[in-house]
C-alpha cells in the first residue's frame, strides 16, 4: 500500500493575473491574463503527494459556493480523501496573485471558510490522522488549529512536518517539541528566527536558531539555490536543479508535498530531499499552482541538462 500522508490546512482558489511587472503602490497596470485555478497551500501540498506517490487524505473547510465544489472536486480527481473537507456557511478561501514576466509572483489571501477550521475539526477526524504516516501543517488556517495538529500529530508518533508559510512573526514556542522538520523558505526562516537570510551562510545561522528554538530539523528552501538542510549536528546544501522557470507559484508546495510522500515511503532524508527538489523545479516550468505540479513519471524521467 502507497505510504499515507494527510495535509491539514488551506483550500483556495487562485485568481491568477499575469503582468510584465509586479504594481508599485498607487499604481494600475494593464495585465495580460487571468485564470481561475484551484489552489491553496493545504490543497497544493496534498495533490503534490498524490501525484509523486502517497495515499492523501486532505483535512480543511470550503465555503458554500461554486468554488467550494470546484476545490473538492479537484482534490477527488486526484484521487485525494476528501471524507475530512468540510463544507461550511462561508465563502470559499481565495489567493489573489499577480505573476509577473521574471516569474516572480506577489499574493494577498482571504480566509474565507479556511477559518472555520477549528481543533475541534481536527478532533472529529481523529481516525484519520490515526492512519497517517506523515502530518502536514502549514500556516494558512488558523494559529490555534495549527499548534493543536502539530501536537497531536507528535502524541500519535507520526512524523510531523510544518511549512510555515506564510510566516511574518515567531511561532508560538510551545510549538517547536512538535515539530520533525520545519520547512521555510528564506523569508519565512528570517521571520521565524529574527535573522536576515541572504546566503548560503546566513541561512545556516537561521537553521542554527531554529533548532535551538526546539525544531526537530529544519530544511530551508533557498529557490534556484536549492536547500539546505540543518539537524542541530551539521549542515548540508542540497544544489537545485537547472530549469527555465516559467511561474514560481506553489514550488515550495510542490516540494513539501514530494518530501512528505518521499520520506513517507521509507527513503532517506537526503534522497527525500532531492526527490522534493526535482518535482518543485519542474513545477516551475509550467505556470499555475496545481497543475504546474508534476507526476511521479515526471520526475522519475528528469534528467539534467
Amino acid at each position: 500500500m502507497p505510504a499515507k500522508v494527510v495535509v491539514i490546512g488551506s483550500l483556495n482558489m487562485d485568481l491568477v493575473t499575469r503582468a510584465p511587472r509586479l504594481p508599485r503602490g498607487g499604481e494600475t497596470l494593464i495585465g495580460e491574463s487571468f485564470a481561475t485555478v484551484s489552489g491553496g497551500k493545504g490543497a497544493n501540498q496534498a495533490v503534490a503527494a498524490a501525484r509523486l506517490g502517497a495515499q492523501v487524505s486532505m483535512v480543511g473547510c470550503v465555503g458554500s459556493d461554486a468554488y467550494g465544489e470546484e476545490l473538492r472536486g479537484a482534490l477527488l480527481a486526484e484521487q485525494i480523501d476528501c471524507q475530512a473537507v468540510s463544507t461550511v456557511d462561508d465563502s470559499s478561501g481565495v489567493a489573489l496573485i499577480v505573476v509577473d514576466d521574471n516569474s516572480q509572483n506577489a499574493i494577498v489571501i482571504v480566509a474565507g471558510a479556511n477559518g472555520a477550521l477549528t481543533p475541534e475539526v481536527i478532533d472529529r477526524f481523529g481516525a484519520v490522522l490515526r492512519a497517517s504516516d506523515v502530518i502536514i501543517c502549514q500556516l494558512e488556517v488558523p494559529d490555534a488549529t495549527v499548534g493543536h495538529a502539530l501536537k497531536r500529530g507528535r502524541e500519535l508518533g507520526k512524523t510531523v512536518i510544518l511549512n510555515p508559510a506564510p510566516a511574518s512573526r515567531p511561532l508560538p514556542a510551545d510549538w517547536y517539541a512538535s515539530i520533525d522538520y520545519l520547512i521555510p523558505n528564506e523569508s519565512e526562516a528570517s521571520a521565524l528566527s529574527g535573522l536576515p537570510v541572504d546566503s548560503l551562510a546566513s541561512a545556516e545561522t537561521a537553521a542554527s536558531r531554529l533548532i535551538a528554538m526546539g525544531a526537530g530539523k529544519v530544511i530551508i528552501t533557498l529557490g534556484a539555490q536549492g536547500s539546505l538542510f540543518a539537524n542541530g549536528k551539521g549542515f548540508e546544501h542540497f544544489p537545485a536543479p537547472k530549469v527555465k522557470a516559467v511561474d514560481t507559484t506553489a514550488a515550495g508546495d510542490t516540494f513539501v508535498g514530494g518530501f512528505a510522500a518521499a520520506l513517507a515511503a521509507g527513503i532517506s532524508e537526503a534522497d527525500a530531499i532531492r526527490f522534493g527538489q526535482v518535482a518543485a523545479a519542474l513545477s516551475v516550468t509550467r505556470a499555475g499552482a496545481q497543475p504546474s505540479i508534476p507526476t511521479l513519471s515526471d520526475v522519475q524521467a528528469f534528467k539534467a541538462p
